[in-house]
Formats: structure tokens, sequence, C-alpha cells
């Protein structure tokens, strides 16, 4: 049961979207099936937009929407290979893998650019001093490990000999690495949150102001394909109420960080990720260049075997265009 605060919150969601002037889908038929599923696991705050919709969602004609609690990325991976979720907001470079690897998933759209930071110990002041450093990973294959090979394989460094990968459970991290017994880590919020207000390593990496990572989406929207095959009316119902909600997260961050808080996340994390993360610019990207760039990094550094126009042959960018022109400020 939905309680008054979220309920209230929801409520103004809603009604801020109608303030802004935002169209409405009246004119288009119902979703073809009222139920949607969705995961949420503790590498949640930069995926705000999944949680803001909940309401809008509803909506769009969606009456039962689930949040499934997964907390490991292989479990959120076989969840949408399988359709117990229909969608996933995730990184764009295990999209890519995922895809390389065979996966029945179709990327949809953009989210948002600029949640990951890349924080060095003393002796890591650039992405070139990682040579020979203890770079620490959830596992190799993992987001972070993913978004650092596309780093390295940019700079000319070779992934699987220039550095040794060290397995740590993501709880167990920001403590390694400020005790020293690890030199490196990648942070999404709230990671980079806590290490900044503790005074805990430098940022060697920002993706949100520099180049070329702050150029390209670092999350994307992909969806179970054969739910997106059978129901392309729900697809673009729900792909509208995630782009109200990213506008949202702009317009109002506090607001939006109650929402967040409300699934179990620290509000003053919630609230700084939706003050730094820039989700105003989500028509300022083009998904498709994120897709292309990652993929080439990741196949340099042998991560996948896959050529950019073989992921390619797995996305479906027409409802995101059309929303791009349907919520045009």
């Amino acid at each position: 049961m939905i309680g008054r605060r979220a309920f209230l919150t929801g409520a103004t969601v809603i009604g801020t979207i109608r303030l802004l002037g935002v169209p409405s889908a009246e004119a288009e038929p119902p979703p073809e099936t009222t139920r949607l599923r969705l995961a949420r696991s503790q590498w949640g705050i930069c995926v705000a937009q999944k949680y803001v919709a909940e309401e809008l969602l509803r909506a769009e004609g969606f009456i039962d929407v689930t949040y499934t609690a997964i907390e490991t990325m292989p479990d959120i991976r076989q969840a949408i290979v399988t359709g117990e979720t229909d969608f996933e907001m995730t990184f764009v470079t295990l999209l890519t893998s995922w895809i390389a690897a065979g996966d029945p998933i179709v990327i949809l759209a953009g989210a948002h650019a600029g949640c990951f930071e890349l924080f060095g110990g003393p002796n890591v002041r650039a992405i070139r001093d990682l040579r020979g450093q203890r770079i620490a990973v959830v596992a190799v294959g993992g987001p972070d490990h993913a978004f650092i090979v596309s780093m390295l394989a940019h700079v000319g460094l070779d992934p699987r000999k220039d550095v040794e990968w060290v397995a740590v459970p993501p709880a167990e991290m920001p403590k390694q690495f400020a005790e020293g017994r690890v030199d490196a880590i990648l942070g999404v919020p709230p990671v980079p949150q806590d290490l900044r207000a503790r005074s805990i390593g430098r940022v060697i990496v920002n993706s949100a102001v520099d180049r070329p990572w702050s150029q390209y989406f670092c999350c994307l929207v992909a969806g179970n394909r054969e739910f997106v095959r059978r129901h392309p009316v729900a697809t673009k119902r729900a792909l509208r109420a995630i782009a109200k909600a990213t506008n949202f997260c702009a317009a109002e961050p506090e607001q939006a960080a109650r929402l967040v808080a409300a699934k179990g996340y620290q509000y003053d994390y919630a609230l700084q990720t939706m003050n730094e993360i820039r989700y105003a610019r989500w028509q300022d990207f083009d998904p498709e260049d994120a897709v292309r760039f990652y993929s080439l990094r990741l196949r340099e550094a042998g991560m996948i075997k896959a050529i950019p126009s073989k992921i390619m042959a797995h996305t479906d960018w027409r409802f995101f265009n059309e929303l791009k022109r349907e919520l045009k400020a």
C-alpha cells in the first residue's frame, strides 16, 4: 500500500508535469498490458527516474507497477533476460556486454549522463597513473569494471596486463580504499557523495564534466525483447513516464529526492545526486553515439568481440525519437 507521504509526493509529480505543459497520452490506445515490473537495487540513486516515475506509470495506464528488490547485477541481468522484469535502466557498458553475449534485450532510450566518478589514491592523478595499481571492482565484467576498462583502453593501457583487479564487495570498497588497500575505485551515487564528504581520495574522472565521457549517456533504458515486441504501446507509455520523471528530477530535485529516499536511499545523498547529474539534458545526447563509443572501447580492450553494428542491431530508437519530439521544451 502506498503511504500518505509517497502518495502526496506522487500527486506532486503529476501536478508539476501538468503545470509544465507536458502533452498527455489520452489520444493513444491503452497499453496492451496493465502490469509493469521493474528492479530495485543497491545501484539505485542515479536511476532516480525509475522510482520517480511510479505514479506517472500509473497515469499511463499501468495498474500493477512492481519494484522487485534485486541486489546483484548478475541477478538483474537474469531478471530482464527471463522476463521477470520488463525494463531495466542501467549502465551502457553492461547493456553492450549483455547484447554481445546474446541476451534477448533491446536498448530503447537514453536515461542520463554523468553518474560515475573515478577516485584515485595518493599515487594516482590521472588515468595513465593506474598502470601497476590495484583497482577495486565488484567483479570482473561488472559495471564498475567495464567503465574503468573503457577508460584504460581509451588512453592506451591494457586492462588485462597493466593493472591488478581486486574483487571487493560493494559495501567494503570505500573502507578498503580509505585504508590504502586498493589504489582506485569507481563510484556511482551514493559512493562519490560519501567519499567527497569524508575527503577520501581525489576525483580522477568525473563523467559529468570530463571529456569524452561527459559527451555520452552513461545509463540507458533497455527492455526484454519479447515484451517490447508484444507491447509497443505499453513500451512507449513506459518510456514516456520515465522521460517525464527525468524532467521532474531536474525541475524538482527536492521532491524527487524524497521519492528516492522512500525506496530506501539516504535523502541527503539523493538530493546531491539530483543536483549533480544532468537530468535536464537527456534530449541533448544521442544514445546511439553512446552505444557505439563504449562498444568500440570494450572491443579494443578485448571484453567483447562484437563490432558496433552487431550491437546496433539490438537497439530501437523509434520510441525515444518520438518522445523527444513530443516532450521538446
